[in-house]
């Protein structure tokens, strides 16, 4: 058991939620109980994983993709007032946290992914507001983009979609979990790196094609499952509390 505003002070200073920027309202979103037994963790808030969450009698809720953005209308009303009552009837916490989420160096999805496909962090990446929300990696051995895609599906789990344009052997890559869009791919092809991970795809075929570069879409949601299960793994460990991830997948 750990006391809600120990919880959420700790979680603010560890993920540095004060010092990006982000259309997220990142952290406690919805104020349950004083004290905290058991935590779920999942990707997008949603009411399936609040109904689930209620079944095993959770007290707080962390997710990456939260209730309340800046370009959402927060009105608890309609589905907002449908999706946040069964948080409200059964005093359960929501804390969310975006980008925060992506940058950070240890529990963060890009600093996981590449620790699951065999990189090392070596350079910042992925601007966002003069901020960094992703990173560069080197492979500690050299390897394939088959060999990438196959550990990205396996250990996702996913169905990774690969433009297979560049080196037979790789050593770079860049990593952009979730919805990566034309600038990051493009600032990969500026960094010249072997490969391109992310999450959603774009039209970009003909130009990764051209400047022959590896791209791998993994998908948004498997992207960024890996890193609140990460930080679950750390708060059962730091705080002694039972933790849960639950996924509801969404094939996107």
């Amino acid at each position: 058991m750990i006391q809600l505003s120990r919880l959420t002070a700790y979680l603010n200073e560890y993920l540095n939620i004060k010092e990006m920027l982000d259309e997220s309202w990142n952290g406690l979103q919805i104020q349950g109980k004083d004290e905290v037994t058991k935590i779920i963790t999942g990707v997008t808030a949603g009411k399936d994983l609040f109904e689930k969450a209620i079944d095993e009698k959770a007290d707080f809720i962390i997710v990456h993709h939260g209730q309340f953005w800046k370009r959402g209308n927060p009105s608890f009303a309609g589905w907002n007032k449908e999706r946040m009552q069964l948080l409200t009837d059964n005093n359960i916490s929501l804390y969310g946290v975006h980008l925060p989420l992506d940058a950070h160096k240890e529990v963060g999805n890009n600093a996981q992914l590449l620790k699951l496909i065999g990189a090392d962090i070596t350079k910042e990446f992925g601007t966002h507001h003069e901020s960094a929300i992703s990173w560069m990696g080197e492979f500690k051995k050299p390897t394939t983009v088959e060999e990438v895609e196959k550990t990205l599906n396996e250990k996702l789990p996913t169905e990774c979609k690969t433009l297979p344009f560049g080196k037979k052997e790789i050593k770079t890559v860049a990593v952009c979990s979730g919805g990566g869009g034309y600038d990051t791919f493009f600032e990969a092809l500026n960094e010249n790196v072997d490969l391109y991970i992310t999450g959603d795809s774009v039209e970009i075929y003909n130009n990764a094609k051209d400047a022959g570069m590896h791209v791998i879409f993994a998908g948004h949601h498997a992207t960024e499952r890996i890193g609140v299960q990460t930080l679950q793994k750390k708060l059962e460990e730091k705080f002694e509390v039972e933790t849960q991830f639950i996924d509801i997948p969404t094939e996107l």
